[in-house]
């Protein structure tokens, strides 16, 4: 049975012509959000703390209520 569905997917992803094209547009642009974005857009703010640091940050950013304007 498994043999079976990976010869189909073999066979179709060996016959694409125009797919094969896709595929590889599709890979890059996930690298791109991926790889690149989160470098530049997610800085990573809770990596350098502790445990009661990464807490106490949370719970700040919960709870103020400036950022939502209320």
């Amino acid at each position: 049975m498994f043999k079976k569905i990976y010869l189909f997917y073999y066979n179709g992803f060996k016959s694409m012509t125009v797919g094969k094209t896709l595929w590889l547009i599709i890979i890059i642009k996930v690298f791109i959000m991926f790889a690149i974005l989160k470098v530049f857009f997610f800085p990573r703010t809770l990596s350098d703390m502790n445990e009661e640091q990464k807490a106490n940050y949370v719970i700040e950013q919960l709870v103020d209520t400036d950022k939502w304007n209320l």
